[in-house]
């Protein structure tokens, strides 16, 4: 029965208890009045006791609710129709709260198993608590489970003054830590703000930068040697193919003209893959054994224009025009024949990105910035597809058919080797390849 028909029921009764006793008084029967009012007033410390009762159930029930105490069991109370909608509303939150836990200890499993300090902070007022600290954290920085921003101060004074002087705004740098009285270590950090359900928090990730170039030197690794595992298996595969067919003709006693064609073409094949891997294997030996840059002194338009000479003959059949826009000179100190080949390298690479294009056009362009040069190439061409440009600069990668990819590679490295460096982007719809040497 509904609690509203349990306390109408019960209101009924009283009234009757209460209109009976009045009536019984005016007709001189005073006992039996007296029995009526004491029997309504019996009823009306029932209804209370119900009502209060009722009451007394949803109110534990709210107040577990509000304190995330689902341990209650009410699988005894599920035949009382009254507390139906409250028994699935506690079950509800239950599960949700449940399926929450369940979901953070998931992702605090994840957050303490990478070796990636993490580090979250929740807004306070004008003050910062410590939401999170993974194990790397608390474990690299010899930092306790501190709960107030302050306390965390008196651990990482380093780390806590580079956020507190940007304000705890977005942040992506490097910084020096040094940790129990060892040599200072180099991190990178990102931190972040968030915002929700009006809560703030601020994200703080550190990594080492040694774990970070060990990831990137694993990863080239990996690739280059999936690209040579490629290389190696298209050459070797269609030789030992072509042997066991050679192998299995000599075994006959006689040979026919289309056997000896047959032999003719599998030699024939067998040579062009030979040098085809031969080729590979000296590409990969410059890469791996080139020189110490022979650095001389050596005049920038005088090295661009030299260059320029020398692609003239390409370009003019290509029909493309080349702008150098240098206007100053500048002597610099460099191996001119390595430049030279990154000059020629990056042009070569404009050349095929400008193919099928109607306006071909190629600039070259330098500038000085804090006692850097920088020399640009850009072109008019298609450009590098997003999901590639982290893989142009790989040893062997190419997306031209007849390409050996080691162009933009060679010239990363002797860029390097100069102490400089090679980067690309994309600028106003033009690719552009800066070359930046100290000069």
């Amino acid at each position: 029965m509904k609690h509203y028909n349990a306390i109408f029921l019960r209101m009924i009764l009283i009234l009757i208890g209460i209109a009976t006793g009045v009536f019984l008084f005016q007709k001189g029967l005073v006992f039996s009045g007296f029995f009526c009012a004491f029997v309504s007033i019996l009823l009306l410390m029932e209804l209370f006791s119900f009502v209060k009762n009722t009451f007394l159930f949803y109110d534990k029930t709210i107040s577990a609710i509000l304190n995330n105490d689902f341990s209650a069991d009410f699988t005894k109370h599920k035949s009382f129709e009254n507390y139906k909608n409250l028994f699935k509303l506690y079950d509800h939150l239950k599960n949700n709260q449940n399926d929450q836990v369940s979901k953070d200890l998931v992702y605090r499993s994840i957050l303490n198993n990478i070796e990636t300090g993490v580090l979250i902070l929740q807004k306070d007022g004008n003050d910062w608590n410590i939401f999170l600290i993974n194990d790397y954290f608390s474990k690299h920085f010899l930092v306790p489970r501190v709960s107030k921003w302050h306390y965390l101060k008196n651990h990482l004074p380093s780390l806590c003054k580079v956020i507190e002087e940007r304000n705890f705004e977005e942040i992506k740098t490097s910084l020096q830590i040094k940790i129990d009285k060892q040599e200072s270590e180099t991190f990178i950090l990102q931190a972040s703000a968030t915002t929700t359900f009006n809560q703030e928090y601020y994200i703080i990730l550190l990594d080492s930068i040694q774990k970070v170039i060990e990831k990137k030197e694993k990863e080239a690794w990996i690739n280059l040697m999936k690209v040579i595992s490629h290389e190696l298996m298209n050459s070797i595969t269609p030789i030992r193919s072509l042997t066991q067919n050679l192998n299995d003709l000599m075994q006959q006693e006689s040979l026919s003209k289309e056997d000896l064609d047959d032999i003719k073409q599998s030699v024939s094949t067998m040579i062009y893959r030979s040098d085809h891997l031969q080729n590979f294997v000296e590409s990969y030996r410059k890469l791996a054994m080139l020189p110490t840059p022979r650095k001389e002194k050596v005049e920038l338009n005088e090295l661009v224009n030299g260059v320029l000479q020398i692609m003239n003959p390409l370009l003019k059949r290509e029909n493309i025009t080349v702008s150098n826009t240098i206007s100053f000179n500048r002597w610099l100190s460099v191996d001119k024949l390595q430049m030279e080949q990154v000059l020629i390298n990056l042009l070569t690479n404009s050349m095929y990105a400008l193919e099928g294009k109607a306006e071909k056009h190629i600039e070259i362009e330098a500038e000085l910035k804090n006692n850097r040069i920088f020399i640009i190439i850009s072109d008019s061409g298609n450009g590098i597809e997003k999901e590639i440009e982290d893989k142009i600069f790989l040893p062997f990668f190419t997306t031209r058919k007849d390409g050996a990819g080691i162009g933009l590679t060679l010239s990363k490295n002797i860029i390097e080797a100069h102490g400089g460096y090679l980067n690309y982007q994309m600028e106003e719809e033009r690719t552009k390849f800066m070359i930046c040497l100290i000069n």
